[in-house]
């Protein structure tokens, strides 16, 4: 998840006089994308960049990045419990299992996503991670993909979208048949599951993971 569009209003938010870095109320400091939306705030402070190395997380979050593509965040997290309603929970055998007319189920679900190729991905997605079990599995394969050092950005503008890591990444995931996967999608979902860690310095949230030094 790369939310860095997700603006918030001016009112909401007290400068922290650290750029892009705003204090809440409660006298935590927070990129300004996540200090406004309650949805935002509560999924910042509590889930996005914490380790996920089961394989179903993996497999969540990857699928919702491919959804985010072209859309805001926040369109995606409001909409999350749909998804996993119409994803059987994101288990991956359901939706290895699922067929045409799962594919027009969806279609017709006003309260997800209605995109053909995206949905058709995620099930490939599905069907390609059960494949990975033969050897490592998705999570070990994505997580082999951990960089040497992590970004320290201070502002939202120094927040890279993609990184040697998340390329190859990308190129790893489509040589075993996955889908909506580059590196920009692929670089949001390190971030997501805390294999990177770009909260800005100053963040309360900077170095919650337990793998990056804040």
């Amino acid at each position: 998840m790369s939310p860095v569009g997700d603006g918030v209003p001016a009112d909401s938010v007290v400068d922290a006089g650290q750029g892009d870095l705003v204090v809440g109320e409660d006298g935590l400091a927070r990129p300004r994308w996540a200090a406004g939306d309650p949805l935002l705030r509560e999924y910042y402070d509590t889930e996005w960049g914490m380790p996920v190395r089961d394989e179903r997380g993996v497999f969540e979050r990857l699928s919702l990045e491919a959804f985010q593509s072209g859309l805001s965040w926040v369109t995606i997290l409001r909409k999350r419990p749909a998804f996993r309603e119409a994803f059987a929970g994101f288990e991956v055998d359901r939706v290895a299992a699922f067929g045409e007319a799962d594919v027009e189920r969806l279609l017709a679900d006003a309260r997800i996503v209605r995109n053909r190729a995206k949905i058709t991905a995620t099930l490939a997605n599905a069907r390609a991670t059960i494949a990975l079990r033969a050897g490592a599995g998705l999570a070990e394969l994505v997580w082999s993909h951990r960089p040497e050092r992590t970004p320290r950005p201070r502002t939202l503008a120094e927040v890279p979208t993609r990184s040697p890591e998340s390329v190859a990444l990308a190129r790893d995931l489509k040589a075993h048949g996955f889908r909506f996967v580059g590196p920009t999608t692929a670089f949001a979902l390190m971030e997501a599951i805390g294999i990177v860690d770009t909260h800005l310095v100053g963040s309360h949230r900077r170095g919650s993971s337990g793998l990056w030094p804040a």
